[in-house]
């Protein structure tokens, strides 16, 4: 069972955006050694679909590209999170991985405050690098890998 009413401001702006347009997006800073990072809330609740992650974006980015999952969501036409997808960024590809619970306590906040714990799922939106490379390719730099941490296994031939 979803949250209904909050106890503050944040937290009643959350629960009116998904029962007004059927999600809410939470932007996380940067913050020591974690980039910043984007999720959704209320996509499991509204549309029957995963929740989704994204790291390393700027906010407003990552936001947009949450923003295209959503319109296909209501167009009927959902992304196949099976399968890589160029719906999301212009000349690359990304894939979703799924999360796995155990690291939903660390980012997803929000989330099991509405859901009241654990009970949905979580899929990570990962992009490329400018040679088309993800995070867990050999030739990919450390630096991009902290940029973009992936929180759980990629599907055999990512």
């Amino acid at each position: 069972m979803v949250r209904t009413e909050g106890e503050d401001a944040d937290e009643q702006k959350v629960i009116d955006d998904i029962a007004r347009v059927g999600w809410h997006c939470v932007g996380i800073l940067a913050e020591d050694d974690l980039p910043p990072y984007a999720f959704t809330v209320g996509l499991q609740h509204s549309f029957g679909h995963p929740e989704l992650i994204i790291f390393g974006m700027r906010l407003e980015t990552a936001h947009e590209v949450l923003h295209i999952v959503v319109e296909a969501l209501r167009s009927g036409t959902p992304i196949d999170l099976t399968r890589p997808t160029d719906e999301l960024l212009e000349g690359y590809p990304c894939v979703f991985v799924p999360v796995p619970k155990q690291e939903y306590r660390e980012h997803m906040g929000y989330c099991r405050w509405y859901y009241r714990g654990d009970d949905f799922g979580l899929q990570q939106i990962v992009w490329p690098n400018r040679e088309g490379q993800f995070p867990w390719h050999p030739a990919a730099s450390e630096a991009f890998r902290a940029h973009q941490p992936v929180l759980g296994a990629p599907s055999p031939g990512a």
